[in-house]
């Protein structure tokens, strides 16, 4: 991989297909090994818009849009930082030869629609999973839901962060579990998956990572992430999650078949369910995750500048660097251009750090920043990541 000027004729141009606080991350990563970043969002001053070197507003499911920003741009490098884009374009471009889609424009395909990942890790890897059915109309998913059993999870094929997902536990609450998927898809898709629910102990997060050494393709596995869910949105991470050997072995076993059956380069998120030595996959993720934040203090390299030197065909670096915890911090209220109190009080906290993402307009569950702290153990870190997110309010400008 040569590495040449940004904003010069020899320019490694890589182009954001979603700018949010990861993918400003993942630009800044990008930008100390001298690429150029160019973030598309479909809203104006997106976090990666301020700082990438040019940004653009698309519709981000609008094909003709993005295969023209494409022809326009000429990136050497697509990196997609969100589910609902116009994927089967995607496709299209790589199959030109136009850009390189990382990791691959058929996993980013596959993971936009939890269909596709599911059915490649059930039916086709023969992965554990908890029992699942789709569906296409309400009947359908009160069938599906007498399949796999009460209680269960209904979540529409094409969201992220918990958005659209309800929990079920009677027949009776199937048509409001329904109606709320369809209001809050990515897409407008009339397709539900209806899951049943496993009695794990935890659920963690397992970045696994495909890079280069000496022109071959290898995997590795940063140390497991655990975390806590509300609604489907993690409220907390923590690095290292306690693992028995055995659970940890077969959380590497399964991680590596899903993403090698995905391919390509980069940081992948894949999430699994652990109840003692048994481990079930749930989702994954072809980029950074939410979760990963966390090695932003664990991490000698964090998932983001992992994610940058992986796709860059560039030497990575897994190994933690001491414990830590993530804490998100929310908007609480709907306003644009808020304003943020409390920041110097969080950062007196032993270990603590920041970050606020610079999101241009709050609402009352969007996450407008993250506090990471480290500590002697995970238990500690929690706490100090727990309180520093405490000590900063959003506050109306």
């Amino acid at each position: 991989m040569k590495l040449g000027t940004p904003l010069s004729p020899t320019a490694l141009r890589v182009m954001l297909l979603g700018s949010g606080e990861l993918g400003k991350e993942v630009a800044i990563e990008l930008q100390r090994l001298g690429a150029e970043v160019i973030a598309v969002d479909r809203y104006p001053n997106a976090p990666a818009h301020q700082v990438a070197h040019r940004s653009h507003v698309v519709a981000m499911t609008d094909a003709a849009a993005i295969r023209a920003l494409v022809e326009q741009e000429k990136p050497h490098l697509i990196v997609p930082e969100i589910e609902a884009i116009a994927t089967d374009e995607l496709a299209r471009i790589e199959a030109e030869g136009l850009a390189t889609v990382i990791p691959t424009a058929r996993a980013a395909q596959l993971t936009m629609n939890r269909e596709g990942i599911r059915r490649l890790a059930a039916e086709e890897l023969g992965l554990p999973t908890s029992p699942y059915a789709f569906a296409s109309t309400s009947e359908e998913l009160s069938a599906g839901a007498d399949t796999v059993g009460y209680p269960c999870f209904v979540k529409p094929v094409m969201s992220s962060s918990g958005k659209g997902q309800s929990y079920v536990e009677t027949a009776a609450d199937i048509g409001a579990a329904w109606d709320y998927a369809l209001a809050a898809g990515r897409v407008d898709t009339a397709r539900v998956i209806v899951e049943g629910r496993i009695a794990f102990d935890y659920e963690i997060t397992l970045l696994t990572v495909r890079s280069l050494k000496d022109g071959q393709t290898i995997t590795s596995f940063c140390a497991p992430i655990g975390h806590r869910q509300v609604m489907g949105d993690y409220v907390e991470s923590w690095q290292p999650q306690a693992m028995t050997p055995a659970a940890l072995a077969k959380a590497q076993d399964i991680a590596g078949k899903v993403t090698a059956a995905l391919g390509g380069l980069g940081l992948f998120g894949v999430e699994l369910f652990v109840k003692g030595d048994e481990v079930w996959f749930s989702e994954v993720s072809p980029r950074p995750h939410d979760t990963g934040l966390v090695t932003l203090g664990s991490q000698r390299q964090s998932e983001f500048a992992i994610h940058a030197r992986a796709i860059l065909g560039l030497p990575v670096d897994v190994a933690q660097r001491e414990p830590a915890a993530s804490a998100v911090i929310y908007g609480g209220m709907e306003a644009v251009g808020v304003a943020y109190e409390g920041v110097e009080h969080a950062l007196a906290v032993p270990g603590a750090d920041l970050r606020l993402f610079g999101k241009p307009e709050a609402f009352e569950r969007r996450r407008m920043g993250v506090a990471v702290a480290t500590g002697a153990d995970t238990d500690q870190a929690r706490e100090r990541a727990r309180e520093a997110a405490g000590k900063v309010r959003v506050v109306k400008a």
